[in-house]
């Protein structure tokens, strides 16, 4: 028995050792094998903790918007739920009811906001956990080779600069909307829908994944049974609302969800190369929305549909479509809503500097998703430079570019050819997914 087990040990230390081996042979592909991405991806992990570390104890804390963050909850703490007298350095509280709830978390953890390295270190962990959930996403579709990783977190100053040493509410999010990323791609959709009405709850930039989360809901579903999942997501809203909305619910509502919010020239990245006073014109406005809604339903009929289905027969159950309904592989749900999310950042009528974490850990895969083969790897890389680099300060030039690499990722997805669909489920596999929905 025990030479039994001496074998046994000694058979699976030679398999270790016949694997590392094999990865120090193969140690220059490690870098371009999506089948090494966990690897990878653990090392630039720990890497990152000492990484946070160092930039919360050597490089200078930013005061931008926490201070104000700190007044608006505190108004909230001495018992105001009038939305429309809410407001701090920088103004009026415009974010929704989840923004309160959380930060006023960190109000009292940081000393009522005096304890700004602590909260450095709160946002370190909610950026490592963020890069947890993005790297289980890239580890699940295996599309982006390896090295492009080490671009995604460590050579990224303005992510940390973002998360560390300035401490906006946006990564918490974002954090927050790659949770219910990795639901859906796990098929826990309900969950998942109640995580992403929880990111609507902290900023309302995520409203952007909205129309290809609506499309994956009919895709999965059909209307009938995605009404009570879209009614979670708007019952979560209203119960985080409540007492904003039993003292004003008018204030609150304009304030928390404003989509006409006039945004501020001087602080644009996006449209520095236009004159203000177009910049500021409604019908400016209103034309980026008309190219937003249009872009977006080229592409639900163009590419996300499947070829040969009707765009009603989404509406109708699975079961009862002509043509018989596909499980969305996990590579077809992640570009849809990534896809969503970026048709949104190019038509937006203002991206600031704290916005990039919006779409920065998106566009790595929505670069290799592109269907531009003679994309090489050095062009793709130099895209990502190039938009890393945009804001730092914007200027009508980095302004343009900013521009010119959204058209080339946008044009790069329009050719990129359909995905396949997954193998149709078994019994056994329908009664699981039913039982996580």
């Amino acid at each position: 028995m025990a030479g039994g087990v001496r074998r046994k040990s000694s058979g699976s230390q030679s398999a270790l050792w016949g694997k590392l081996h094999t990865v120090w042979q193969d140690k220059y592909l490690v870098l371009f094998k999506t089948e090494y991405t966990l690897l990878v991806v653990s090392v630039l992990w720990f890497l990152e903790i000492g990484i946070n570390v160092w930039v919360i104890q050597k490089v200078a804390y930013t005061e931008i918007d926490w201070k104000a963050y700190m007044d608006e909850v505190e108004g909230v703490i001495n018992g105001t739920y009038d939305y429309t007298q809410l407001k701090g350095d920088t103004g009026p509280l415009v974010y929704p009811a989840g923004f309160v709830y959380i930060f006023t978390a960190l109000y009292y953890i940081t000393s009522h906001g005096v304890n700004i390295r602590l909260g450095q270190y709160i946002f370190a962990v909610f950026y490592l956990i963020t890069l947890l959930l993005v790297f289980r996403i890239y580890y699940r579709t295996k599309k982006v080779p390896p090295y492009v990783f080490f671009f995604m977190c460590c050579a990224s100053y303005r992510i940390h600069s973002i998360f560390v040493l300035r401490l906006f509410n946006d990564p918490v999010a974002m954090m927050l909307l790659f949770v219910a990323v990795n639901l859906f791609i796990d098929g826990y959709w309900t969950l998942g829908c109640g995580f992403y009405s929880l990111a609507v709850s902290v900023k309302m930039n995520v409203l952007l994944f909205a129309p290809g989360l609506l499309f994956l809901l009919l895709s999965e579903f059909g209307l009938i049974r995605t009404i009570p999942k879209l009614s979670l997501c708007a019952g979560i809203q209203l119960l985080l609302g409540l007492p904003f909305l039993l003292e004003n619910p008018v204030g609150y509502m304009s304030r928390a969800f404003d989509l006409g919010r006039q945004f501020m020239f001087k602080w644009t990245v996006n449209w520095r190369f236009l004159p203000e006073w177009l910049f500021l014109n409604r019908y400016f406005h209103l034309l980026l929305l008309a190219a937003h809604l249009l872009t977006l339903l080229l592409f639900a009929f163009c590419h996300w549909k499947r070829p040969r289905e009707s765009i009603l027969e989404l509406l109708k159950e699975p079961g009862k479509r002509k043509v018989p309904a596909q499980k969305n592989t996990v590579n077809q749900m992640v570009l849809i809503l990534f896809t969503s999310n970026f048709i949104g950042m190019c038509f937006s009528r203002s991206l600031h500097y704290q916005f990039y974490v919006w779409y920065f850990h998106t566009l790595p895969y929505l670069l290799w998703s592109g269907g531009v083969k003679k994309l090489a790897h050095l062009l793709r890389v130099l895209i990502l430079g190039l938009i890393e680099l945009s804001p730092s300060p914007p200027t009508n030039g980095s302004s343009a570019a900013l521009h010119i690499c959204h058209a080339i990722i946008l044009l790069c997805l329009w050719l990129a050819p359909p995905l396949p669909s997954a193998p149709a489920e078994t019994q056994e596999q329908t009664a699981v997914k039913d039982k996580r929905q």
